[in-house]
């Protein structure tokens, strides 16, 4: 697996540099759908990165939690990272949730932002009646996104007018943790808007890889005939008791 991540990223990397003709979206504002465990994630990794970003659900009370959990996972970070002087550490903390702001209404804030990245439930109607919605307000140069592991970017992406502008951007769990971020590129998907996500999760600190949009992209493609042969084995008693 980790040869497997190494060669896509020497891919992304070359495919890049090799195309910068067109004007490359740099990402400063980002507004993250849904306060669950991977969309506080992504806020957190993006705001301590440096970006603004807008973290969206649907009741302040779920905001309210997404926070703190967010403040509790940058206490560890910062324990480690600034183990010698926990005024740093302070300060790290504070700032970068200064960059977090929540609200419940998504089509008010989506119209500053550069980019816009889902992470709610795993349900087609939900997320294309959403996309749909905010593809009226978000500004022009805005690009979507999607956290989803199990859907089809193209079905999503086809509920806005910005085919162009819409990609997979799936992050794993724990986000903080966890380095590999797959960038999913369907036929519509533009080689700006691409390099510009490849730019973006690279700015987190993550390794992009590249991938078309396929059933179960790269990772899980592989990771799913492993365990579901794991379960026959089980099932044929072939394990030890």
């Amino acid at each position: 697996m980790a040869f497997v991540t190494r060669q896509f990223v020497r891919s992304v990397s070359s495919s890049s540099t090799a195309s910068a003709a067109a004007k490359k979206i740099i990402v400063k504002h980002v507004t993250v759908l849904g306060g669950g465990l991977m969309g506080a994630g992504i806020a957190q990794v993006a705001a301590a990165s440096g970006h603004t970003v807008m973290l969206v659900d649907q009741t302040d009370e779920i905001l309210a939690k997404s926070k703190k959990g967010i403040e509790e996972s940058l206490r560890k970070v910062a324990k480690k990272k600034f183990a010698e002087n926990p005024k740093a550490g302070d300060e790290f903390v504070q700032k970068t949730l200064s960059s977090i702001t929540t609200t419940t209404d998504a089509a008010s804030v989506v119209h500053s932002t550069d980019l816009v990245v889902e992470a709610i439930v795993e349900n087609l109607k939900v997320k294309n009646e959403l996309f749909q919605r905010l593809d009226k307000f978000a500004a022009e140069h805005t690009i979507f996104a999607s956290n989803t592991s199990s859907l089809q970017i193209t079905s999503i992406a086809n509920a806005t007018t910005r085919q162009d502008r819409f990609a997979g951007l799936h992050f794993f769990n724990p986000v903080p943790v966890m380095k590999l971020v797959e960038v999913i590129k369907t036929p519509m998907t533009s080689q700006k808007t691409f390099e510009s996500l490849v730019d973006f999760t690279k700015a987190l600190g993550k390794h992009p890889v590249s991938c078309k949009d396929t059933p179960g992209f790269i990772v899980n493609r592989l990771l799913v005939p492993y365990l579901m042969e794991a379960i026959r084995l089980y099932e044929r008693d072939w394990f030890p008791c």
